[in-house]
C-alpha cells in the first residue's frame, strides 16, 4: 500500500517582528529533526517535498539528508496565509484566532485567506506532489494549519482539537489513493 507522510515542521525560533512564514529552525527543532527522521525511516520515503517556508524546508532537508532521500521543495505547501494578521500575541490568543479560523471555514476571520481557500490551495498541492511521484511513499513537510484542514476534511475530524494535538514536529500517514488515515504521531520529541 502506498503511503503519503504528512509531518509538520519542527520548532521554529519565533523571531516577533518577522512573520512567522520567515521562521527558521531553533537549535532544538534541528535537533528534533534527528528523532524526526527515525521515525520517519520505519515508512521509507521515495522523496521528501516541502514547503518554501524556511522551518518547512529546514526540517526536510535536514530529514533528507539523514534518510539518505531526494529532497526537494514545492509550491502551495506553506501555512494559511497569515502575513497580514500582525503579531500573534499570546499562546491564548492565537489559538482563539485559529479556533475562530476553523470554525468559520469560509469567512476570512485570521490573516489573508480563509479555511476553506487555503485547504483547497494545499490539496492541490499535495495532488501536484502525487502526480509528480506516481510511485513509492511520499513525505510533505508542511505547517499544522493547512495540514489539519486537509487530514480533518478527509478523516472527517474536529479540525481544532486535531491541530492543538500536534507536536513540533509531528506527523500523519495516509493510504493512497484514497487519503484513509492509518497513523497520527503527535509527537517525535523525547524532551
Amino acid at each position: 500500500m502506498r503511503k503519503l507522510i504528512l509531518v509538520r515542521d519542527s520548532l521554529p525560533e519565533i523571531v516577533p517582528e518577522l512573520p512567522a512564514n520567515q521562521w527558521r529552525l531553533s537549535n532544538t527543532g534541528r535537533l528534533r529533526c534527528k528523532r524526526l527522521a527515525e521515525r520517519l525511516a520505519a515508512y521509507d520515503p521515495n522523496v521528501i517535498v516541502a514547503s518554501l517556508e524556511p522551518k518547512a524546508a529546514e526540517t526536510g532537508q535536514l530529514v533528507a539528508q539523514m534518510l539518505g532521500t531526494p529532497f526537494e521543495t514545492a509550491e502551495g505547501l506553506g501555512e494559511h496565509d497569515r502575513s497580514n494578521a500582525g503579531t500573534l500575541g499570546t499562546q491564548e490568543q492565537f489559538e482563539a484566532r485559529v479556533g475562530s479560523f476553523f470554525e468559520n471555514p469560509q469567512k476570512l476571520v485570521f490573516g489573508g485567506e480563509t479555511a476553506d481557500s487555503a485547504h483547497r490551495r494545499f490539496a492541490k498541492a499535495v495532488a501536484a506532489v502525487i502526480e509528480r511521484h506516481p510511485s513509492g511513499h511520499l513525505a510533505v513537510v508542511t505547517h499544522g494549519t493547512v495540514m489539519t484542514l486537509f487530514v480533518a476534511c478527509t478523516a472527517l475530524l474536529d479540525p481544532f482539537p486535531f491541530w492543538k494535538r500536534l507536536g513540533l514536529p509531528s506527523f500523519v500517514v495516509l493510504c493512497l489513493p484514497d487519503f484513509g488515515l492509518l497513523t497520527v504521531v503527535e509527537s517525535v520529541t523525547d524532551d
